[in-house]
């Protein structure tokens, strides 16, 4: 997986290419979730998505479909940043 401050381009359901800053890894309940920023500084709007492997090894970024388990990680990030803040 890329390194924080990297940038990750991601594929819509068109096709389309969207480019990402890798802002953070954060593991939660032994998953790991990678924190992404839309590289245009027009959108400054944080998603989270699951970082999985397919059956080959590769690294993959899934969406979260369950709301708990968004609301966890979106929690646990909010708390790191707190953190770092203080």
């Amino acid at each position: 997986m890329a390194e924080p401050d990297e940038i990750v381009t991601l594929v819509d359901e068109e096709g389309e290419e969207h480019d990402f800053t890798l802002i953070e890894i954060i593991e939660v309940d032994g998953a790991e979730y990678a924190i992404l920023l839309p590289a245009d500084e027009d959108d400054n709007e944080a998603i989270i998505l699951r970082l999985t492997k397919d059956e080959d090894g590769n690294d993959l970024l899934v969406d979260i479909e369950d709301d708990d388990e968004w609301e966890k990680v979106a929690d646990a990030y909010e708390e790191m940043i707190e953190a770092d803040e203080e």
